[in-house]
């Protein structure tokens, strides 16, 4: 009789999702006295069981310590002696034999770990040691597919969990349905790291493979949310902060004068420009020093931002460098392409894991808009205008509701605030919000763009100097006395004129009519 193992998948999902909630207990025997390390709780665990010679049956009892009721689905899946036995080379977890995917989370990233699998072998004989030798006839020749599943975008539902969990079991579904992210080796770390995606439900499985024989067995299914089903701020249901929502939303509606009007106010654009600039490398900076909260880190960039923007303006107004302002434009335009590069796959090479290739070469992408552009200032200006200024608007509407292509400049921004990040594969889930948000974002930049160029000709390229504009006026005034603004007091006395009118108004009205002293 040919080796046969039992894997019990209980999926379990609790009414408020209270992790635990359930144990599944395994007996191979026919009696009913559970045998050591043959237990496990969780809402997404299994056993595996190798059976015996001339076995025939096998008892599993599952139950719950919680007095809600629990939904729950339990899958039975059987292997032969050719397969893989995953998670049978265990020296980590507390099973002899455990399938199990272990996952851990924060706001930077997800990750999983499982136990190394070992190969297959029959009912009754021993299991082959696994660290007796690193050849082809040990379990060092196994591979392992990492396996990532997303499900619908803001669907937080147990029934819509459940489904999908049925499709990330066996092998050949895994292979059907969900997107491989990497291949380990048995020198790999069994370990992988991914992006977080909060409040997006994502399973992973991890598929053992062995290459001499050709067959393969899968893991236990986990999945995550990245976030919180317990009440309170930061929860699944309550991801959206309000000073989120505010601050995005006011960045949006100047993002969105700037997209059709920002090459007219040059002046409102430097302020915009600079505000990015400025913010951003700000809200890096207080992050990675301070342990301040994020609603105060949030206020404390804006005003920052503000002063960025302020400073801009001012060094244009003084100095009229156009050049030095210019090249702050592009490099925020080079920012967003580079950001947009690496959201691509290209991102997820394994070179790029390295910090200082990736920087680099996303510092050059960033730097060659600017040197690309360098003989039509007017057109890149534009492009920046439309492109960034329609890009705002993207993330006021990720606040309100997800959307992927917020991970564009996120995941950068990640990788900037926490050190480990960058071992994180950055897939994203692309579906059908993200494609009308993605139309909506193409529709304003190019609308943008196309009225901005169309209203722009026949008219300077850029505006004058205001320094020298404002030297020449004054010195227009002063020489010529047919000005009416010539006779205009000087801005000292206009000021002391207007607080006395202000302080007269406060001042007790004094009774009208004639008075006539009293002489004594």
């Amino acid at each position: 009789m040919g080796f046969l193992q039992l894997l019990v998948v209980a999926v379990l999902a609790s009414e408020h999702r209270v992790a635990g909630a359930a144990e599944v207990f395994g007996n191979s025997s026919e009696g009913k006295t559970l045998l050591s390390n043959s237990s496990e709780t969780g809402t997404a665990s299994g056993l595996v069981f190798i059976l015996r010679p001339e076995q025939s049956t096998c008892t599993w009892y599952l139950g719950t310590s919680g007095i809600q009721p629990v939904q729950n689905m339990a899958i039975l899946l059987s292997y032969s002696e050719r397969d893989p036995v995953p998670g049978g080379c265990n020296l980590e977890f507390d099973l002899d034999i455990d399938p199990n995917i272990y996952l851990e989370y924060n706001f930077f990233e997800t990750t999983i770990k499982f136990a190394p699998a070992n190969l297959g072998y029959a009912r009754g004989v021993d299991p082959p040691p696994c660290d007796a030798g690193t050849d082809q006839d040990s379990r060092w020749r196994l591979q392992y597919d990492v396996y990532q599943y997303f499900l619908p975008e803001n669907d937080l539902t147990e029934e819509m969990l459940l489904k999908h969990l049925q499709r990330m079991v066996s092998v050949p579904q895994v292979k059907a349905s969900a997107l491989k992210v990497v291949t380990l080796t048995a020198n790999d770390k069994t370990s992988v790291s991914f992006s977080s995606l909060p409040g997006q439900g994502v399973i992973y499985n991890v598929i053992v493979w062995d290459p001499f024989l050709n067959t393969s067995a899968a893991y236990i299914p986990a999945h995550t949310y990245a976030c919180s089903f317990e009440a309170g701020e930061g929860s699944c249901a309550s991801l959206g902060r309000v000073s989120s929502k505010v601050f995005f939303t006011l960045f949006a509606l100047l993002g969105f004068f700037i997209c059709f009007f920002g090459h007219r106010f040059w002046k409102t654009e430097l302020f915009f420009i600079g505000f990015i600039i400025m913010g951003f490398f700000f809200y890096i900076l207080i992050t990675r020093l301070t342990p301040i909260k994020y609603d105060v880190n949030l206020i404390l960039t804006a005003v920052t931002g503000s002063v960025g923007g302020m400073f801009l303006v001012a060094v244009w107004w003084r100095f009229g460098i156009l050049s030095i302002c210019m090249l702050c434009v592009g490099l925020v335009l080079g920012f967003l392409i580079s950001s947009v590069t690496f959201f691509t796959p290209l991102g997820n090479l394994k070179i790029f894991h390295d910090d200082g290739v990736f920087w680099v070469t996303f510092s050059c992408i960033a730097i060659l808009i600017p040197v690309v552009f360098m003989g039509c200032l007017r057109i890149l200006n534009i492009l920046t205008c439309g492109v960034i200024g329609s890009y705002s608007v993207v993330l006021a509407i990720d606040s309100y509701w997800s959307t992927s292509l917020s991970y564009i400049t996120l995941n950068v921004l990640k990788r900037a605030l926490n050190k480990d990040f960058h071992r994180a594969f950055t897939n994203v889930p692309f579906q059908t919000n993200d494609f009308i948000i993605l139309a909506v974002w193409g529709m304003l930049a190019v609308s943008g763009i196309t009225l901005q160029i169309r209203r722009e000709r026949g008219r300077p390229f850029f505006p004058p100097h205001p320094y020298k504009l404002w030297k020449q006026e004054r010195e227009r005034r002063v020489t010529n006395i047919l000005d009416p603004s010539y006779h205009i007091p000087p801005l000292r006395e206009r000021l002391y004129g207007r607080l006395t009118q202000i302080k007269g108004l406060f001042q007790k009205e004094q009774p009208a009519g004639e008075r006539t002293p009293l002489l004594l």
